[in-house]
């Protein structure tokens, strides 16, 4: 498995509604090295979702259920999609400021690459932003 970090403005398409439709598709990526990591993805990789903007933070968990293919919103053939669906909510968003605080974190493309709206995560990276967001499950 692999695990995912994908942004978005809230105005544009937040948590709220892929919690209400359960499932979207992620489209209108258009950096080559984003575009490369949804490439990447396979079925059931988990996502993590991140509210970029007014008030940065990580805020819940998507899984990947349909791989790459040609982006729907476009006709050039070298932009994909995939599908996610919700997985599950954290307890309590992980501001980026948080995130920007865990010194095992400052690697991350969330931190180095703030503008890419795709990055890959490592399992210790994703495991301790998902403990941050649920900080009393056991």
């Amino acid at each position: 498995m692999n695990y995912w970090l994908v942004k978005s403005d809230p105005e544009t398409y937040s948590w709220a509604d892929l919690v209400r439709q359960r499932e979207t598709f992620w489209d209108g990526v258009r950096n080559f090295q984003a575009r490369n990591y949804l490439k990447a993805m396979q079925n059931g990789d988990l996502v993590l979702f991140y509210h970029s903007n007014k008030q940065p933070a990580v805020v819940g968990i998507a899984q990947v259920i349909r791989t790459a293919y040609q982006d729907p919103t476009t006709t050039d053939p070298q932009w994909v999609a995939v599908d996610l669906a919700f997985h599950s909510e954290f307890a309590q968003p992980v501001p980026l400021a948080a995130i920007k605080a865990e010194p095992r974190l400052a690697k991350i493309g969330l931190v180095k690459q703030s503008r890419l709206s795709v990055m890959p995560l490592r399992e210790e990276e994703f495991n301790l932003i998902v403990a941050m967001g649920n900080p009393n499950a056991q």
